[in-house]
């Protein structure tokens, strides 16, 4: 058995190295790194400092949006679905609509007013060979929802996955900034607008298909300056949690994605130009993700045969430890 003075000299021995190297810098627990790069590519790490006016378009941020994947090989994991998604014209969801083609699935993309953007995504999923739909509308209007998802289904024959998508998103200092205006068309175009996608896409979808929804990570560990916005994604995680529920006697199962910092038009016509060139900066990894980062999740949850025993999740791609 050790004695006690043998014990109390063995551990400040080990304190005194511990001071040392905490003296030295030679500790690694500072928190302070250079940004990670842990992907398939070197992803950007500068962003550039500018505003855009609503919505965004991507055509005109600086720094273009990676949505290509170069290094995503497709296997056929959706091979013959037909995919609805909102907000597919950029970021995320144009990165999702690329994915989704290549593993073989026709797509129809949902939009609010970005032409262009929402043509390049078209030019996107038809180079991988698959047929794409462009439909412009508002989330917030209950009839275009149940047209988009009627037009879908008459142009690609069937239903198999939702993603809903469609966001806004506007910061505010403080709660009385966020008058009632504010707060229902956030709320409105958020959790309404994935609503009324649900509710029409539910009569076409069948065993074994899926909705996925967008939520963030502000929806799980909230955010000062964006207090509609963080209410109206928690909101989606415990919609999905409980639709999820609801339609699991069908077969039919609902997921969610909380992306933390992802580099797309939507900070950009948000936030002052100053804050933008900060965005990511705050992750553990020290840098804003790029779209093509974030889809392949949504491929997996897609895809029968890499989730069919998954529903009901909140999946965090944060850049972060502990997003939930």
């Amino acid at each position: 058995m050790p004695r006690d003075d043998d014990t109390l000299r063995s551990q400040r021995e080990i304190q005194q190295d511990q001071d040392r190297r905490d003296g030295d810098g030679s500790s690694g627990a500072s928190g302070e790194h250079p940004a990670v790069q842990a992907g398939a590519r070197e992803q950007p790490v500068e962003l550039p400092a500018q505003h855009l006016d609503k919505p965004g378009q991507e055509a005109d941020l600086e720094l273009q949006p990676r949505f290509l994947a170069p290094d995503y090989r497709g296997s056929g994991k959706l091979e013959g679905f037909a995919t609805l998604i909102t907000g597919a014209d950029s970021g995320i969801g144009r990165a999702v609509a690329v994915l989704f083609a290549r593993e073989g699935a026709d797509v129809a993309v949902a939009y609010h007013s970005s032409d262009d953007d929402a043509q390049e995504t078209k030019r996107r999923v038809e180079a991988e060979g698959r047929r794409c739909l462009l439909l412009k509308g508002d989330v917030k209007d209950e009839a275009w929802c149940r047209d988009a998802v009627g037009r879908t289904v008459q142009t690609f024959g069937r239903l198999d996955v939702l993603v809903n998508n469609a966001a806004f998103q506007e910061h505010a200092d403080d709660l009385e900034a966020v008058d009632d205006r504010r707060l229902m068309e956030t709320l409105d175009t958020n959790i309404g607008g994935y609503f009324r996608m649900a509710r029409a896409a539910l009569p076409h979808l069948k065993n074994g298909a899926s909705i996925i929804n967008t939520g963030s990570v502000v929806g799980l560990r909230g955010s000062a300056r964006l207090l509609d916005y963080a209410a109206s994604k928690g909101a989606i995680h415990a919609f999905t949690k409980s639709l999820a529920s609801s339609l699991l006697p069908r077969g039919i199962r609902v997921n969610a994605v909380a992306p933390g910092p992802v580099w797309t038009p939507l900070n950009p016509a948000d936030s002052p130009a100053d804050q933008v060139a900060e965005f990511g900066r705050q992750s553990d990894m020290r840098r804003a993700a790029q779209p093509e980062e974030l889809s392949p999740a949504y491929v997996f949850l897609a895809a029968p045969v890499c989730a069919g025993y998954i529903t009901g999740i909140v999946m965090p791609v944060t850049g972060s430890v502990g997003a939930i």
